[in-house]
């Protein structure tokens, strides 16, 4: 490399990739690797690759996980933090923006009608993404039954602390039953569903303050009680952004009670319909908790502890990455992951009017996304439309 990249060049080319990343993480990853080893040939492939590794192992998104390492690959940690803030900005935008109309609309029958078609279609995508999963993750006896396991311990027990000890559990399984056995090296993941996009020139021209949503408010112990809720759930979030459903439903609907489980699920849905990881979602919790400030505090909340340890574990790439004791802990994690993954999408599913409709959508989606490998830019939109019809 004959000259250092600026800041400025590494902000504007992850600003760039990540406006146009719909499609799922793995979608984001393919093109932060054309971008930055193809095109502009800022790092060699075996670099990206060590870093999709290292990315894959650590908790998190992966795709901003290896955004962070491309980052402090090639300027230090000012790298990482520009590039960070480059991959998030326009998903953070554009959640913002859409929980803004959604707060001063949400009620209006028109909108919920398309939330209501909304809903079905978001549990065939947590369906689907926790199918592609399994085909991977999923190779034996073992793997079936911690995934089961995991599956029936959260629908039957739920919690927060129940999700732990999911997590735990599954690790110390992995750890004693797949440190002898040769093949415990991390698969190649699929994509944790599509990302479709939104449209927000209209909500830009009307997205006026909201009555009953504290948009300007400034608490700071409540600023502060929010980053650390999600601060402490960033940690926890193995296996890609579908685990962080479950987690967050039972701290902020369950716990705090900061949103009702109507507005989690169309949290969720917002978070399909716009680019970038489905943890942005964590905005929308924040803008309804304490407007603004709030809305930054979750998604820095839930962002930055994966990135300091992304940072901070690049030192000891090849040892991470070799360690026998840490794969087969993560062997047995990646199953109950998948578990809980199908629990969301019953949890979530549970929400949707109990009506023929909801399960012709459910299923109509699940298929075009299984059978035909229909991209979600397509489903989400097409959904809200028939909810808006039939419902």
């Amino acid at each position: 490399m004959a000259q250092p990249v600026s800041l400025w060049t590494l902000f504007w080319v992850f600003f760039r990739i990540a406006c146009t990343s719909f499609g799922g993480f793995m979608a984001m990853i393919s093109v932060v690797e054309n971008v930055v080893v193809e095109r502009k040939k800022l790092m060699a492939h075996h670099d990206i690759l060590d870093g999709i590794s290292l990315a894959s192992l650590l908790p998190g998104p992966v795709a901003v996980n290896l955004v962070v390492y491309v980052g402090y690959r090639l300027r230090g940690g000012a790298g990482a933090l520009v590039s960070a803030l480059g991959a998030v900005l326009p998903s953070f935008a554009f959640i913002v923006i859409l929980s803004i109309a959604y707060f001063r609309w949400g009620q209006v029958p028109a909108v919920n009608k398309l939330f209501m078609g909304f809903i079905p279609a978001v549990t065939a995508i947590i369906v689907s993404a926790a199918w592609n999963m399994s085909r991977k993750s999923i190779a034996g006896v073992v793997e079936g039954i911690i995934a089961l396991g995991a599956f029936a311990a959260l629908l039957g027990i739920g919690g927060f602390y129940s999700t732990l000890g999911i997590i735990a559990a599954a690790g110390a399984i992995g750890w004693i039953w797949f440190r002898k056995t040769p093949g415990s090296s991390t698969p190649e993941q699929k994509p944790a569903g599509p990302r479709p996009g939104f449209n927000a020139n209209a909500l830009l021209l009307n997205a006026a303050p909201l009555a009953g949503v504290p948009l300007w408010s400034l608490d700071p112990a409540l600023i502060t009680k929010l980053f650390a809720v999600f601060a402490g759930m960033s940690v926890m979030l193995f296996g890609g952004g579908y685990v962080f459903i479950p987690l967050i439903q039972e701290i902020v609907v369950g716990h705090h009670k900061w949103v009702t489980s109507q507005e989690f699920v169309d949290a969720i849905a917002m978070g399909q319909i716009t680019p970038g990881p489905i943890l942005v979602s964590a905005a929308f919790i924040g803008l309804k908790v304490a407007g603004f400030a709030g809305a930054v505090a979750a998604t820095v909340g839930i962002y930055l502890p994966p990135a300091l340890l992304m940072v901070t574990s690049t030192h000891a790439l090849e040892r991470i990455k070799r360690s026998v004791a840490i794969q087969a802990a993560l062997r047995g994690v990646r199953p109950a992951v998948i578990g809980m993954i199908f629990a969301a999408a019953v949890v979530v599913g549970r929400t949707s009017v109990p009506v023929w409709y909801s399960v012709a959508i459910f299923a109509v989606a699940l298929y075009a996304l299984v059978r035909w490998r229909l991209d979600a830019v397509w489903i989400i939109p097409a959904a809200g439309a028939v909810g808006w019809w039939l419902y």
